[in-house]
């Protein structure tokens, strides 16, 4: 019988030890030490690299505004050229023809106009003298004075409608540049309506002004301040920093590309840029109202996101953030952040919500 007690007991003890080994007693963590800092409001002026492309300030694509032949080119690719300078002649004797014959009925009806004139005036003249004139009369001579004047505007706008056309046989340069392109020689037939192969008679570009075209991303469109001054450089000329302006800005966002084109006067008098090169573009940036700034060591990069670990009565907190422009080791940082905050200076992942900590810094 005394076995069984024995036996009963020992069963007893040993499910006792069991269950306090399945539930341990709870330890107290005791607090971390990391170093802490704070969040401070302040301007961070960066830069950032963009691809530009360099484009003619002006381009212009000639083509002709008469059907006619092509009698002479008096330029060829890489022409440079002056504004007014005579570019092509081109020859149309039908509209040569129809110039003369309407200079020559101008002048006609203009003749006729004159001599009416004169009547009407002799007559109002003589009108003075009581008697001399009907009133009558003197009516029919105004009424002709005034239908010859009516005919003569008529055939003058003829005839300077024909002149002009005259003229665009004298092909003219809009302004100075260099010739990059011909397409026709001496004998084609050219016209508003007939397909010219290769495209325009000329192509002419101003290359002693260039405008650098650059794509400015939607999160900086409004950080960059006019006449921002900007460098750039290409790859053909290693070493050489050219510097430019901000001139103009579209003023919107492309909605395929969520970026706003922006052009940068360059001058090129000495032409060692070409239209069409690449250039590789440094922008600066600045916001027009200062934001948080945190130490860069201070974002946390995790799958659920970006944050920051802020310590409020001994305790850490997890602040989820956006990031702007960084510098050295500070960058901008936007959320549920304030100036004065405490937060982990060098911060991870391994610091939960919740956690105990104690500051070894300031």
């Amino acid at each position: 019988m005394m076995k069984k007690y024995i036996s009963i007991a020992a069963v007893l003890c040993f499910a006792a030890c069991n269950h306090a080994a399945d539930h341990p007693a709870p330890v107290k963590q005791a607090p971390k030490n990391y170093e802490l800092g704070e969040v401070v409001r302040a301007s961070l002026s960066a830069s950032i690299n963009l691809p530009g492309e360099i484009k003619p300030f002006e381009i212009v694509q000639i083509y002709p505004r008469v059907n006619a032949f092509i009698k002479d080119v008096l330029v060829d690719r890489g022409s440079k050229v002056r504004k007014g300078q005579v570019l092509i002649r081109l020859e149309a004797p039908e509209v040569e023809q129809q110039y003369f014959a309407a200079r020559s009925k101008y002048l006609q009806v203009y003749s006729l106009f004159v001599a009416s004139k004169d009547s009407y005036e002799r007559l109002v003249a003589t009108s003075k003298t009581a008697g001399t004139v009907s009133a009558h009369d003197l009516m029919l001579a105004r009424s002709k004075m005034l239908a010859d004047s009516a005919t003569a505007e008529g055939e003058m706008a003829n005839y300077k409608g024909l002149q002009a056309t005259k003229n665009y046989l004298m092909v003219t340069a809009p302004f100075e540049g260099v010739i990059t392109e011909r397409n026709v020689h001496p004998g084609a037939l050219v016209g508003p309506g007939i397909k010219t192969e290769g495209g325009p008679m000329l192509v002419l570009q101003q290359e002693a002004k260039l405008r650098l075209v650059v794509n400015i991303p939607e999160a900086y469109n409004n950080q960059l301040a006019a006449r921002s001054a900007i460098t750039f450089h290409v790859s053909t000329l290693p070493g050489k920093v050219f510097t430019g302006f901000v001139s103009r800005a579209a003023g919107s966002v492309d909605e395929k590309y969520r970026s706003e084109a922006v052009e940068v006067d360059v001058d090129n008098r000495d032409l060692r840029l070409k239209p069409g090169m690449s250039a590789e573009v440094e922008l600066p940036v600045t916001r027009s109202e200062a934001p948080m700034v945190v130490p860069t060591s201070a974002i946390v990069n995790s799958t659920e996101g970006k944050y920051v670990i802020r310590v409020a009565d001994g305790k850490a907190q997890h602040v989820d953030v956006q990031e702007g422009n960084a510098q050295h080791d500070s960058t901008e940082v936007f959320g549920d952040i304030h100036a004065g905050d405490r937060i982990v200076v060098h911060a991870n992942n391994e610091i939960k919500p919740g956690l105990a900590i104690t500051s070894t810094g300031k």
